[in-house]
């Protein structure tokens, strides 16, 4: 069985044998993933066409109450996806980690349109003087740039990788095409499935790619964004590219870090700071079992 992307309204089978997904626990191969053949410069283009005047068709308020939606629907559903995070590896705790945290992000971003305007376009700040007798005055405007925003996630994070990313863009009204590591691409291509069973997504804004981005960022520009989590050397090969370089995309990386926990010699036994210390560390060494993309 071969994973199938979402694009241009349509699930869709790349070409060849693909690489093999396994059960992280049994070695089994649970579906193949691959994306030759699949027109993903020209989802690009249909993103921002058809999601992005879908988007803006709605204002912050009504994507915010969607996404509340959103996540409710989702929160009714998370079984399913609990049952699927098993073949990763991950524990029923890891899948909360995950899943939950995700749905969480959701939440958020939902109540933070409540503080948005109507509409599109969002007032930075006060005005500015821009002449001694205050008559010619300015004020920035954020709106939004007409472009899709490309997500290449981590295989540690499937569920919530994906929504931190889609939420805000979601909420600022720009598309999404999601990338998912191949190792847990089954799960992602389960929840996009629940996400557009929901009905609550309008047609364009959240699409799908499992396998390689191929030449993808060939039909990014300026109004374009990627968003990637995952190794340092991966970001530093990618942001290299002409679409960055040259054509004025914006390439944003949050790259993994291992991070030093101290503890003194003069903390004891007897102290508050040495239970705390203790419990972190188990904690990083049982949760996703190391797998956070910030760990000690």
């Amino acid at each position: 069985m071969k994973l199938q992307s979402y694009l241009m309204g349509e699930w869709r089978e790349g070409q060849g044998e693909g690489v093999p997904v396994r059960d992280a626990s049994t070695g089994e191969v649970l579906a193949r993933v691959t994306a030759e053949g699949l027109p993903v410069k020209e989802a690009v283009a249909w993103g921002r066409e058809v999601g992005g005047r879908a988007l803006l068709a709605l204002g912050f308020q009504e994507r915010g109450r969607r996404l509340r939606a959103l996540a409710q629907y989702l929160s009714e559903r998370k079984e399913a996806l609990y049952r699927l995070y098993a073949t990763t590896g991950g524990t029923r705790r890891d899948a909360w980690y995950d899943v939950d945290g995700g749905i969480g992000v959701l939440y958020t971003y939902s109540s933070l349109a409540r503080n948005l305007p109507e509409g599109n376009l969002l007032p930075e700040d006060d005005f500015l003087p821009l002449s001694k007798d205050l008559s010619f005055q300015g004020r920035h405007v954020l709106a939004p740039k007409g472009g899709i925003t490309v997500q290449i996630n981590a295989f540690n994070f499937p569920v919530g990788g994906l929504w931190e990313k889609f939420a805000p863009a979601f909420l600022a009204g720009v598309p999404t095409l999601a990338k998912p590591a191949t190792p847990t691409a089954h799960v992602a291509e389960a929840l996009v499935r629940t996400m557009l069973e929901s009905g609550l997504l309008p047609e364009g804004s959240l699409q799908l790619l499992v396998g390689s981005v191929g030449d993808l960022f060939d039909a990014l520009d300026h109004r374009d964004s990627v968003f990637f989590t995952g190794s340092k050397a991966t970001a530093d090969r990618l942001r290299r590219h002409p679409a960055f370089l040259e054509r004025g995309a914006l390439f944003n990386a949050e790259a993994d870090s291992l991070n030093c926990a101290i503890l003194t010699e003069d903390v004891t036994p007897d102290d508050e700071e040495f239970e705390l210390f203790v419990k972190e560390v188990a904690r990083e060494m049982t949760v996703k079992a190391g797998q956070k993309c910030t760990a000690i």
